[in-house]
């Protein structure tokens, strides 16, 4: 599974971050459309450039995918607070 990285944005097939976040792939776009799955996307700087950092939140949950301009994942992490709900801080860049 390759994420698409183009001029009008970035593709990533539901599938992929579906299960890391505990959701039905299918449940994905409904959840993002409905505000409950959110997105942030960090473009690399310095030793980082030429890469991407994706990060998914839902619920307690964060998913961070780092990807290549090609759409290779180079890493990924998943923080879960279980029932509590993440910290603000953990939606800023960066954070």
């Amino acid at each position: 599974m390759t994420i698409e990285i183009g001029d009008g944005g970035i593709v990533i097939d539901a599938t992929l971050i579906g299960p890391l976040l505990k959701v039905a792939p299918e449940d994905v776009p409904k959840l993002m459309r409905d505000g409950a799955l959110t997105s942030l996307c960090e473009t690399g700087v310095g030793d980082d450039a030429g890469t991407y950092r994706l990060s998914f939140f839902y619920q307690g949950r964060r998913v961070r995918l780092q990807v290549t301009e090609a759409g290779e994942v180079l890493r990924r992490s998943i923080v879960d607070y279980g029932a509590a709900p993440l910290p603000q801080a953990m939606h800023r860049p960066g954070g």
